[in-house]
């Protein structure tokens, strides 16, 4: 979360409207990561939440503190990962619509760059922390105070 003093709402209103636009955009992509399995949700909501901060401050807090897309951005945000369960289930889904997309695809090239990019995230998501999920709620207010507390 930010203070105050760290929002940077652009002055020009056609400015502010395109990071509106953009955030819009971005959480619209995040919402869909949520159900298919190529599209990242955390990053989306990351980069909506960054347009919000430059366009609406009641947007950002909005979407920081809505029951289940900030849970999304305060795991992220606090290093807490990503619940077993999803990793699975995201996995899964993954391998079998990238299966399903190289036997379709006619081209070898495009059957190894779904191949690489379905290594790559399967590697990302393989090496975040994962999420404990009885414990998240104090994992991350914890983590929270201690990336908050004034350093000396």
């Amino acid at each position: 979360m930010t203070t105050k003093s760290e929002f940077k709402i652009a002055k020009s209103p056609v400015v502010r409207v395109t990071y509106w636009i953009s955030g819009s955009l971005f959480l619209v992509l995040g919402i869909l990561g949520i159900f298919l399995p190529l599209l990242p949700t955390t990053i989306f909501l990351i980069l909506a939440g960054a347009c919000y901060l430059r366009s609406s401050e009641t947007l950002y807090h909005w979407l920081h503190q809505h029951p289940t897309l900030g849970n999304y951005l305060s795991a992220y945000y606090s290093g807490c990962g990503m619940p077993k369960r999803a990793k699975v289930i995201t996995l899964l889904f993954l391998w079998v619509s990238l299966s399903f997309s190289a036997i379709i695809v006619p081209h070898l090239w495009l059957q190894g760059l779904l191949l690489a990019i379905g290594l790559g995230v399967t590697v990302y998501i393989l090496r975040m922390p994962t999420l404990v999920v009885q414990n998240t709620l104090e994992r991350v207010v914890e983590n929270t105070l201690e990336r908050d507390a004034p350093t000396e």
